[in-house]
């Protein structure tokens, strides 16, 4: 198996202000999801795949690929941001929906859009990192609600984080990756 690697941010760490700061951005990526990137090289390098290490590697190979999606689904912030026209039948109801899923993940955890097979969506949310089980659907959508995500500047304050996430959604992405 190849060792992961940290990819670089697809903007400048400055690029979500006022949404997200340089700095938790640069927390975020560098150091956070870094520690994903190295914990799942460690266990690679080991080459033991007890139940523990399966257990470890999956935590920490899931972590790097959920951030890397996270940082795509986002760009510079823009008012009246809104996805491709007929991506979704009602949008209010999408992101009523979506941001109640992320407001309401139990501690550390992710809000996401699902794609499956057949092209349907579905919201749902995801405990820590755990892609287990899935049945082929596939993340198109993501928001990191783990409060590294959001703390240094929204405090305890989650759903002023989520709302204020809209504004950096990179719909583009998000149409590319459900055509893919």
């Amino acid at each position: 198996m190849n060792k992961l690697t940290l990819p670089p941010l697809p903007y400048s760490t400055d690029t979500l202000e006022p949404i997200i700061s340089k700095e938790i951005v640069e927390l975020h990526h560098d150091k956070h999801q870094m520690s994903y990137v190295n914990g799942a090289n460690e266990i690679i390098e080991k080459n033991v795949w007890n139940k523990d290490a399966i257990k470890s590697f999956s935590f920490h190979y899931n972590g790097a690929k959920m951030h890397e999606l996270f940082w795509e689904n986002m760009r510079k912030p823009q008012e009246n941001n809104l996805p491709p026209q007929g991506m979704f039948s009602d949008f209010d109801k999408f992101v009523e929906e979506f941001t109640t899923a992320a407001i309401t993940v139990e501690g550390s955890g992710w809000a996401v859009l699902w794609k499956t097979d057949d092209n349907n969506l579905f919201v749902g949310q995801l405990e820590k990192h755990n892609l287990l089980g899935l049945n082929g659907a596939k993340p198109i959508l993501v928001l990191d609600v783990w409060e590294h995500a959001y703390y240094l500047q929204y405090k305890n304050n989650r759903a002023e984080y989520v709302k204020n996430w809209w504004q950096v959604v990179n719909w583009d992405d998000v149409e590319h990756k459900y055509k893919s």
